[in-house]
């Protein structure tokens, strides 16, 4: 009950400063204090959303596909490379200074070359969000697996146990908490590395969307769509919530 109330209490803070971060957006713009093309007050980002609602929709249809093709790919790349780190001790030596070496490429800078040598389908967006989304995975796992109690591991090789069924008892159930962690930021990842490739080339798609827009010069449309990528993020980090607690049901009982 305790545990309820204090959820309950610290959402009412994060709304009740959401509260006040727009009323302060609504009363800069009624005050004229910056022009009203460049910010928009709240409720004419609201009528922009609904008005644009179908098409958003629409676009936000491909942009979901990108994501999670990328994101499935990524956690599937990411697993598959941490079990062989943690397996072959100079595997780990040699790739995972590579692997730290991709994530200090910016992404910006990396999605031209990838529209240059793939086109503008769908197929340089997922390898972007797959980039970008399996260094968490593969790190957070990576961590999980070499946190397994030593004595725990002890105790199964003394007793006859394969690496395979010390991965399986041990290391893969110690290490949920740390994939699902990574877990959450991977799926956020996937919608901005979607959107940011699709700010370079494409036909559809929530970037793409967003880059006509602001051609036109219609910041109210620009905020909505802004709008809707964060609400598309936090609902997929709230589905990965959901999936830890069928995965993990003892930790519900903490």
């Amino acid at each position: 009950m305790r545990k309820k109330f204090q959820s309950i209490t610290s959402k009412l803070w994060a709304a009740a400063a959401l509260g006040v971060i727009l009323i302060l957006w609504q009363a800069v713009s009624m005050a004229g204090l910056v022009p009203n093309y460049m910010l928009p007050s709240p409720v004419e980002v609201v009528q922009a959303f609904l008005s644009e609602l179908p098409l958003l929709l629409e676009n936000s249809r491909v942009t979901l596909l990108e994501a999670a093709l990328g994101l499935i790919s990524g956690v599937a790349v990411g697993f598959v490379m941490a079990v062989l780190m943690d397996r072959f001790d100079r595997l780990y030596k040699a790739l995972y200074p590579l692997i730290v070496v991709t994530q200090t490429v910016p992404t910006v800078a990396i999605a031209p070359l990838l529209v240059l040598w793939f086109g503008y389908e769908m197929l340089p967006k997922v390898i972007l969000i797959v980039i970008v989304t399996f260094f968490p995975v593969t790190v957070g796992l990576l961590d999980g697996f070499k946190s397994a109690d030593k004595d725990m591991l002890n105790l199964m090789r003394s007793m006859g146990a394969s690496n395979l069924q010390i991965f399986r008892c041990i290391k893969l159930p110690g290490a949920m908490g740390q994939f699902f962690a990574s877990l959450r930021i991977s799926a956020s990842y996937s919608v901005v590395g979607a959107v940011i490739s699709e700010w370079l080339g494409g036909f559809q798609g929530l970037g793409v969307y967003m880059t006509r827009v602001k051609k036109a010069f219609a910041f109210d449309k620009m905020f909505a769509v802004i709008f809707l990528i964060s609400v598309i993020s936090l609902l997929l980090m709230k589905l990965v919530d959901l999936l830890q607690k069928k995965c993990m049901p003892w930790e519900n009982k903490k």
